[in-house]
């Protein structure tokens, strides 16, 4: 099969999906090794990205495919669904989210220890959002739910995979980190 039959089926595909799609289902549906479908998705993307006369673009999410609006669009695309727009995160939701992000898979209690308050209510709105999820319990008393972030997160901020996350340096952070750790060896 050509190139550019390949190049249609994938663009089909990614279109009817919605989301992201994933590698392995994409090489499933059109037949064809990750290394070859790899290539056929990166030849689309440097194709959409490099004409100024398409709205649309196709983006690699944590070992998946999405097509998606350029971001240069945004303005226009937010009139279509501004009905339809959520408010923002609060800022302790930010924090929560953040400490979600960086420590995944963790608990609430865990999470309200680093924060020092109740985050029942940070929680909660992450969730309603899709940017957070239960991945499973703790193998502890209780069994309590642990929380990760969710591809919709990844889209949301503009991150690929975990390993795009800003790395920080926490030096006069280690000191409250290593209590913790230790109050909780502790425990």
């Amino acid at each position: 099969m050509e190139l550019k039959k390949y190049e249609r089926i994938v663009e089909g595909l990614l279109f009817a999906a919605g989301e992201r799609v994933s590698i392995e289902k994409i090489c499933e549906v059109i037949g064809l090794d990750k290394k070859t479908t790899k290539l056929i998705l990166n030849n689309m993307i440097v194709g959409y990205n490099d004409n100024p006369s398409r709205g649309i673009t196709i983006r690699e999410i944590n070992k998946g495919y999405q097509m998606c609006s350029k971001p240069e669009l945004y303005d226009y695309i937010k009139m279509l669904f501004e009905p339809k727009q959520k408010s923002g995160l609060s800022h302790a939701a930010l924090e929560t989210l953040a400490i979600i992000a960086y420590n995944r898979p963790i608990t609430k209690a865990r999470i309200e220890k680093i924060r020092g308050v109740n985050s029942d209510s940070s929680v909660t709105k992450l969730l309603d959002k899709k940017l957070i999820r239960e991945s499973g319990r703790l193998d502890a008393p209780g069994k309590p739910v642990l929380y990760e972030t969710t591809e919709e997160f990844f889209r949301s901020f503009g991150f690929k995979s975990d390993s795009d996350l800003p790395v920080f340096e926490f030096n006069e952070l280690q000191g409250d980190t290593q209590e913790v750790t230790e109050n909780e060896d502790n425990e």
